[in-house]
Formats: C-alpha cells, structure tokens, sequence
C-alpha cells in the first residue's frame, strides 16, 4: 500500500497493516472526533457531565474539575476559564494538551476555588464541572492515556466492505499488540509541516536557516494571506515590512519578526521572542521525525516491533502498563531475561530519541540509526544547543509499539451528511502521549492526509 509522500516526509514511511483502506474523512463534524482523559487511578473525564448534583469527595486544597472543551486549544480555554473564575492562570493546573478540532473532556485542578464558582460558570463551548477534593494537583505522571471515540465518514464502499476490511486491520493490530508509535501528524503539522525542519537547522546550527524555515516558506494547504506574506519576506528579506503584511493570526511569526524588524541579524534573540517552550519544540520535532524513520526501516525490515533484538533498547513499564523512564539495553548476556520481561508485560521495545544523553542503539536497530543519521548529517552531540541551552534535547528512549486497548468497531451506517456514502464509529482507549491518527492511518489508508481530515 503506498504511503502519501506528505506522511514519508514526516518519517512515517510504512503501514504496519496489510488490510486494503477503508478511505473516508475524519472531523467532518467536531463531535466526530471524542477524546475523553483516564487517569492512573480510573477517573474518566466524561464529555457530558453527570446529571445528579454534585457531592463532595475527597479532601484537598485542590478541586478536581473535568473540563469540557470545543473549538478551543487547551492553553486559550484554561486562560477563559481562569479570567471566568476570576483568578490566576497559576492556580490551574492540567495535565495533557488535547486536540483544538474535537470534543474533548480533561481533568483540570483548582487550587482553593469553590464548587459555586465552577458551576456558575458560563463560557461558550466550554463546560466545567467539579469532581472531587484533592491533595495534589494535576500533572502528566497521572494520566494513563485517552479514551477514543472516532466518526470516519463519507466512504464509498458498501458496509460489507467496510467491515472486512476494518476487522482485518484490527486482527492484525491485535496480534502484534498495537501499532506503530509514530510521532503523528500533529507533531509536525500538515498544513505546514515543517517544525521539525526548524528543529534540523538549528541542530546543525543554522539560526538563519532556521527561522527562514519558520517565516519564509509558504504552503499550498496554508491560508492565502499567509502564503502571500511568507512569499514577499522570502523575496525582499525585508523584516519590518514583512511585520505589517503577515497577518494578526500568525502571531508567533509576528513575534520573530518584531525583533527582527529591529535587529535584522539576531536570529537567536527572535527565536527567543517565541514561548521557552515553542523554542524547545522545534528540536524534540526533529528528534521526532528521526524516530519515526528509525521505526519506519525497522518495519521496511520486518524487525518485530514486539520482540528484542541483541543491542535494543527496552523500557520498563510501571504498574499500568505505561512506560517508566527506566531503560535496559539486550545484551548477548541478557537477551533470554528480556524477552521474557517483553513477554511478561514488564518491558517494551525501544528505540532512541538521540541527544547527547542518549546514543543511538546497538546490533541490527543501531546500524539503522546510525545510516539515517548519516543520512542527515547529523549526530546525537549536536542536539545539545550551545546558542540557545533552553532549547537542548537531551534524549531518552521511547517504546516503538503503541498498546491499543478496547478497540471496537461501534458501527457502520448510512452517512446522513454525505448522501449515498457510508460512516463508521471507531472506540479505543491508547496510552499517554500516543497519538489517535496514528492508528486511524491504519485503517483508513489515507492518500490525501489535508482531504481526509489530518
């Protein structure tokens, strides 16, 4: 099955499946795309709230709320609810950044706010409603990963097919335990997937380079007004007047570009006009696509994604199933012990994020690295960023098969917004930090990502 050239560029190379696709768009409607938070402890941030007045629970400065979300990004919600509350942004903590186009449910924590406040609250396409008391705010160690709900609409094929073909993909996945686990598309971007061309450049030292990356390359899928912009700064080079022409939407590149309208040659004080954060982004996306071409040859190989190799790395995984930060390496010495942990659910397969605390591995998988890194250019030790020290990515190791867990087929049927095409609901439950399209490009075999919704 051939991969489209914009899913190759972000380094997902392959399929892992050989079912034929079921074609078909996502995010049609926003409510076609539920993502609901689980917690290590259970606790499941429902998109619709319990109909019975709420109780107290739990003890705690800290009031855990689920909050619900539509058309907003996480960042922007959290500030609205924050300014409807009337307190600091400081005092609301969350744990996992969900999607902008979907219907999302995430468990937030007030520090000292009241249940009257949270219920009082009205903000459009925004829900918040309390849950419990808790003595510790929300943080990322305790999600356990997201509960799916996925309308793929607008297929051709008859109900029949759909179905075949569906079931096929999911014996597939669930003979070898998941998929893939691909950086996915919203890593990088699809309408302008370039951030971690950003990250390449910088690693290589290229301030220049990099921020033209940024600002100066437009792309067909991009609003006109942007393309139109970028395409003037690349032409002239002229940096105050670029400033007037891109548009209020663009604000991050207005950021870049009011330095540089000031300090035309300071590459690294407008990089460092962008979010410390965003800054550090553009090398862990490039760390990003590295892997993805690491896992990708290593399926172009028939490497098992499931099965240690002499000179893997291997995660451990805690008591959910979840990879810990702990890491092991097979070893001609040690090979029958970890296997039997893969077996035994204890640990996991794989593969490097280089940086310059994480070389690249050793025996078959390390020989693929180590000729992609050629490839680029480029070498573990260049991820340290001496330029810019906040946006080094020091690396680690990341499992290189993504668990799926109650993975159903909901039902297939007549799509009532595309007449005479058919629609599918898809549930499944995917560990923290894993990604949902991921996945859906397994069954839906996607030729053109921007038309089928990615």
């Amino acid at each position: 099955m051939q991969v489209p050239q914009l899913e190759k560029d972000l380094g997902m190379e392959v399929y892992s499946t050989q079912s034929e696709g079921i074609g078909g768009k996502i995010r049609t409607l926003l409510d076609d795309f539920v993502v609901e938070e689980l917690l290590v402890n259970d606790s499941l941030a429902e998109v619709t709230p319990p109909t019975e007045e709420w109780a107290p629970t739990g003890e705690g400065n800290y009031l855990i709320c689920v909050l619900v979300k539509r058309k907003w990004d996480t960042f922007m919600a959290v500030r609205e609810v924050a300014h409807g509350l009337h307190v600091s942004q400081k005092r609301i903590r969350f744990a996992g950044i969900k999607d902008t186009k979907a219907l999302t449910a995430q468990h937030i924590s007030l520090q000292n706010v009241s249940p009257d406040k949270v219920l009082g609250l009205q903000i459009k396409d925004i829900q918040v409603y309390p849950q419990r008391y808790s003595r510790e705010r929300m943080y990322s160690q305790l999600i356990k990963g997201n509960r799916f709900h996925i309308t793929v609409r607008g297929m051709d094929n008859p109900a029949s097919v759909i179905a075949e073909r569906t079931n096929s993909a999911i014996q597939e996945i669930e003979q070898v335990g998941g998929v893939p686990n691909f950086f996915g598309h919203q890593r990088f971007g699809t309408i302008r997937p370039n951030t971690h061309l950003v990250g390449k450049h910088l690693t290589l030292g290229d301030t220049k380079d990099a921020a033209l990356a940024f600002l100066a390359q437009p792309t067909i899928h991009e609003h006109p007004e942007a393309q139109e912009a970028r395409q003037y700064l690349q032409d002239t080079m002229n940096f105050e007047e670029a400033l007037e022409r891109f548009p209020r939407f663009l604000r991050y590149e207005r950021f870049m570009l009011g330095h540089l309208a000031r300090y035309p040659n300071d590459f690294v004080g407008a990089f460092r006009a962008l979010p410390r954060r965003l800054r550090k982004l553009f090398v862990q996306a490039y760390q990003s696509y590295l892997f993805n071409r690491f896992i990708s040859e290593r399926i172009r190989r028939a490497i098992p994604l499931n099965e240690p190799q002499v000179g893997d790395y291997v995660n451990k995984l805690d008591e959910n199933g979840i990879p810990t930060e702990g890491w092991d390496q097979a070893t001609d010495q040690n090979i029958q012990d970890i296997t039997a942990g893969v077996n035994a659910n204890k640990l996991c397969v794989a593969a490097p994020l280089v940086g310059p605390n994480q070389p690249p591995s050793k025996g078959l998988q390390g020989e693929i690295e180590q000729v992609i890194l050629e490839d680029e250019n480029v070498t573990p030790e260049q991820f340290k960023i001496p330029f810019m020290p906040e946006a080094t990515a020091e690396g680690r190791v990341r499992a290189v098969l993504n668990p799926v867990w109650n993975l159903v087929l909901e039902e297939i049927s007549e799509d009532k917004e595309n007449e005479g095409k058919q629609m599918m609901k898809l549930g499944f439950t995917l560990n923290r930090g894993s990604y949902a399209t991921v996945l859906l490009r397994e069954f839906m075999k996607p030729q053109d990502l921007i038309a089928a919704g990615y």
